[in-house]
């Protein structure tokens, strides 16, 4: 019996699209809806107040909203949060286009597809500078019961630029929250999405130069951080921010694992396992290091 409902659990997970260990969900861009707004602007009352950074990779983060590679948190959800086998009450809110939890992440340039390597939601996970004034900040709205909203409104890239600015918000929703139908626990929205790689990841006035091979755009997705995550079709290539520009995505977590909700035509994404090679993973992290010697 025991056997049976193990069989009938997995065939299940397959059906809606999560996959198995080590593996990785894509969800196909055809599942990205064509919109305008964000998801705020539909309920209204705003996108909340500015954050306060409480760590990052750059010492003058702390304690202001404009700035470079910060954090802000641990944050209460005001919820419990089963993602990915745990189980979590509090978040961290990174500049740098992503939540985790666990620990803050001051990193810039996405490590891997899933962004980082530690369990994370990544609306848009790229090098966010917001010391130009021109440039918008990172807002959090948490008024509504089981329910937060992370807003990266017009904000530049690295480092200080504005001259192209990304507005993009993630809703996360705890399993108190009454899910209206067609949407789901988790979404993603986007407004005009201008560049997608900041200065220091490769890019050069916010997208990759023909031919770069050390260039990094966006990784859009979920992740454990240990090699299981869903990421969407094109996340960390060339074109990512034109795929995500003015659309959104709803989500549902099941058995604590994103998937896209409704259905693309009534069909699911089917799980694919993804390597990385290794001399791609040390690249990735080479490059890492190399903003750090910059001047901040």
């Amino acid at each position: 019996m025991k056997n049976l409902i193990h069989l009938l659990l997995f065939t299940v997970l397959l059906l809606t699209g999560v996959s198995q260990a080590s593996a990785l969900t894509i969800v196909p861009q055809s599942a990205l809806v064509p919109s305008t707004v964000y998801y705020t602007d539909l309920i209204g009352a705003g996108i909340g107040n500015p954050l306060v950074m409480t760590g990052g990779g750059n010492a003058s983060n702390e304690g202001q909203s404009r700035n470079d590679d910060g954090f802000s948190g641990p944050i209460g959800l005001g919820f419990n949060l089963f993602f990915f086998g745990a189980t979590h009450t509090s978040f961290f809110a990174n500049n740098n286009g992503n939540i985790s939890f666990t620990e803050g992440i001051a990193e810039f340039t996405p490590e891997g597809p899933q962004g980082a390597l530690v369990p994370i939601i990544s609306p848009f996970f790229a090098d966010v500078d917001t010391r130009n004034l021109a440039s918008g900040l990172m807002h959090l709205r948490n008024d509504i019961p089981n329910q937060i909203i992370v807003t990266w409104d017009a904000v530049g890239y690295f480092g200080e630029n504005a001259d192209k600015l990304n507005s993009f918000q993630l809703v996360l929703r705890g399993p108190g929250f009454t899910i209206p139908a067609g949407e789901g626990a988790i979404g993603f929205f986007y407004k005009g999405m201008q560049w997608e790689v900041g200065d220091a990841s490769g890019g050069t006035g916010g997208f990759c130069p023909a031919g770069a091979t050390n260039c990094f755009p966006a990784a859009v997705g979920f992740g454990t951080g240990a090699g299981d995550g869903v990421i969407l079709e094109g996340t960390t290539e060339d074109g990512i921010s034109g795929v995500v520009n003015n659309h959104h995505i709803w989500f549902d977590i099941v058995e604590g694992v994103p998937v896209v909700t409704p259905p693309v035509n009534g069909v699911v994404p089917e799980p694919a396992t993804l390597l990385l090679m290794g001399t791609g993973l040390a690249g990735l992290v080479a490059w890492r290091f190399r903003k750090q010697a910059q001047s901040r």
